[in-house]
């Protein structure tokens, strides 16, 4: 009878445990069930948000380029052989032109100022005092005014032609440096047309190695080509437009030189009757 009982309690356990068993499988199928459940409901949510986020990059207009950025891709996509001279030449030409423009800025002054100063000085001091005047004051027209004083001994013939002579010296030292910027204005653009002429090349070389002549074989060369001669072309605009502005000042500064020194032998004059 014992070993009945002890049978049977045997039995209940071994079946309790089985239910609990059971009962915990089906808890944990219920569980991992609802955890997939949700996992693949986070995992569609963050889908639909990523696919919304591309949706609104995709749908937002590009930026357009500075005029800086395209530029420099155009420069690029030039090449650095021609490019690159051309750039040399734009550097070279903007470097003269501002040291001419700087130049030309400094030796521009008040002439009238000048002659007033000068014609007071005679009276006062006389020659000497004159030139006390024209070597503190910077400038060619004052450099002018002070060779004619110091050939004041010599007559006023001899004034008129050392002035003369000394101010085509000063339209000289006016002048330098202005051949080597219309050379850069010559130069840019034949190195453009140059280029050209090598794109061309390139794409006709490409047609032949292709033995087709579509648009994408070609097209290279020609942006090439192209974009060499533009850019001669804009440093050779650059570049003139400092020339024609340099070239106004001297011609300014010159008619000055003139207009100053004819004043200045009628002071002269006017001092040596007295």
């Amino acid at each position: 009878m014992r070993k009945f009982i002890a049978l049977l309690s045997l039995v209940m356990l071994i079946t309790a445990g089985f239910s609990n068993y059971a009962f915990a499988q089906e808890n944990a199928v219920e569980d991992t069930t609802v955890v997939a459940q949700e996992v693949a409901g986070d995992s569609t949510t963050v889908a639909e948000e990523i696919v919304e986020d591309v949706a609104e990059v995709a749908a937002e207009p590009e930026k357009p380029q500075s005029f800086h950025q395209v530029l420099k891709e155009k420069f690029i996509e030039g090449g650095p052989g021609f490019m690159g001279i051309v750039l040399l030449a734009l550097i070279f030409g903007l470097a003269i032109s501002i040291e001419r423009i700087i130049y030309l800025s400094m030796a521009t002054i008040n002439t009238k100022k000048l002659l007033g100063d000068v014609d007071s000085a005679l009276n006062e001091g006389g020659i000497e005092k004159a030139q006390e005047v024209v070597r503190g004051t910077k400038g060619p027209v004052a450099s002018i005014f002070g060779e004619g004083l110091n050939r004041y001994d010599d007559g006023l013939g001899e004034v008129e032609k050392s002035i003369i002579a000394y101010g085509s010296v000063v339209t000289g030292r006016l002048e330098s440096g202005v051949s080597w910027i219309s050379l850069f204005i010559a130069l840019a653009p034949m190195l453009g047309f140059m280029g050209t002429v090598i794109g061309m090349i390139k794409a006709f070389d490409d047609i032949a190695a292709a033995g087709d002549i579509s648009p994408t074989v070609v097209a290279d060369g020609i942006k090439v080509a192209l974009l060499t001669t533009v850019f001669g072309l804009i440093v050779a605009i650059i570049l003139q437009i400092f020339y024609n502005y340099i070239i106004s000042k001297i011609e300014n500064l010159v008619n000055d030189m003139e207009d100053s020194s004819i004043a200045f032998i009628d002071i002269l004059n006017q001092f040596s009757k007295k």
